[in-house]
């Protein structure tokens, strides 16, 4: 009997890639209705403060170390304020945008659940936006902080009266840790690298720049890791395949055997 195997064939990918016409407009239009969405709280300038007097006691209450600790890292030369503030415009958007592109084209299935989850976070945090306007620290008198983005630039921002492109009192949650946390987590998960732990420096970096900048609250990361929470505890992750694993595993599956043939049988 023949004891060699042969490796079996490789199962295809449970998922299949999605349209690539119709995710492009199911993102665009997920983002155009936040960014529009945003908008419907403009103008609710006194309860975003109150708002923001209120998370700042919050967190003098439950002893969290001060945002301006990590400012003060920062505020040491121009340099490192003036690289924060260039993190906090650039990198937020392209990062995310990027992931999505490489699960799509990599790893579909964890592609489908990534964007599952993002819009479902997004989503929470669009409808939090609404129901508690908030002022983000460097609005605050009594946070005693630097506007870093409009002492060292760049700024994202224009002045809160005249500025029509984004809603500066939507401060909880902070998608900009939001996004950047299941950016680290859905890398985490698609890939088989030893080195996908340091994915986790991205939403650690963005964490250090949106406090030390003053544009968010140690709260609004806290929210935005709770909501991510609920998102993944209710969108799945995809089957481990071996396409979603990242490395294709052969199985090894035992050979027919062949028949025994006697010398000299039949004669």
């Amino acid at each position: 009997m023949n004891a060699l195997t042969e490796p079996a064939e490789a199962k295809p990918s449970a998922t299949a890639r999605p349209p690539l016409v119709r995710e492009l407009l199911l993102v665009v239009g997920l983002f155009l209705v936040y960014k529009f969405g945003r908008q419907l709280v403009t103008g609710h300038t006194t309860e975003a403060y109150h708002n923001a007097g209120r998370v700042w006691h919050w967190e003098r209450v439950l002893d969290l170390p001060g945002e301006g600790s990590v400012q003060s890292l920062l505020l040491h030369g121009d340099t490192l304020a003036h690289l924060a503030n260039t993190y906090y415009a650039t990198v937020h958007f392209p990062a995310t945008v990027a992931f999505l592109v490489w699960l799509y084209l990599r790893r579909p299935a964890h592609y489908v659940w990534a964007r599952r989850v993002l819009a479902l976070l997004t989503g929470a945090a669009l409808v939090l936006h609404l129901v508690f306007p908030l002022a983000p620290p460097r609005m605050l008198a009594a946070a005693g902080l630097v506007d870093t983005a409009k002492v060292y630039g760049p700024s994202v921002y224009g002045p809160p009266q005249t500025d029509t492109l984004s809603n500066q009192f939507a401060a909880m949650p902070s998608l900009h840790f939001g996004w950047a946390l299941m950016v680290a987590i859905g890398l985490i998960v698609a890939t088989r690298s030893r080195w996908r732990w340091l994915w986790l420096l991205h939403p650690l970096v963005t964490l250090v720049v949106i406090v030390g900048t003053a544009n968010h609250y140690w709260m609004d990361a806290v929210v935005a890791t709770v909501l991510l929470g609920i998102a993944l505890a209710t969108i799945h992750l995809p089957h481990r395949t071996a396409t979603t694993a990242g490395r294709a595993q052969k199985k090894l599956t035992p050979a027919e055997p062949k028949e025994n043939v006697l010398v000299g049988a039949g004669r």
